[in-house]
């Protein structure tokens, strides 16, 4: 009986790592493997269990810095950034409440949105404060005059 338990453990454990992105489940494979061949073999219920988890443990634990070391994503920039602290015109009026808003920076127009929650005419120079994803936050700041 516990061969069909292992055998539907790894093959369950095996589809779940093939329909995620990571590397998941792949190690509780590795310790069905382990845990079916002493249920071949006659072992008690209590000791497959055991082999289980120590041999699901021990792949995690072997594995998983040789997998993050081969697999870490590469940061791809783009420059994006560039933009933060530089001064933009506003090509429509900014309003946070009806999401709406644009700004003219670097040769590109962004979506924007008023850091301070204030509505900024079209036409206005704003200074772009942060970035989410592709929208600017930007807000008005005084000029001083001397």
């Amino acid at each position: 009986m516990m061969i069909w338990v292992w055998l539907g453990c790894i093959v369950g454990f095996g589809i779940l790592e093939a329909v995620t992105a990571g590397l998941i489940s792949i190690w509780f494979v590795v310790g069905g493997i382990a845990s079916l061949l002493c249920a071949i073999f006659g072992a008690g219920v209590l000791f497959q269990i055991i082999v289980f988890l120590v041999v699901s443990a021990a792949a995690l634990v072997i594995t998983r810095p040789l997998v993050r070391r081969y697999t870490k994503g590469t940061a791809v920039p783009t420059n994006a950034d560039r933009v933060l602290g530089l001064k933009a015109k506003v090509t429509e009026t900014i309003s946070n409440e009806n999401s709406t808003g644009a700004v003219y920076v670097d040769g590109k127009t962004w979506s924007a949105r008023s850091s301070d929650g204030t509505v900024i005419p079209a036409g206005e120079l704003v200074y772009v404060e942060k970035m989410e994803g592709v929208k600017l936050f930007v807000t008005k700041k005084m000029e001083v005059t001397v």
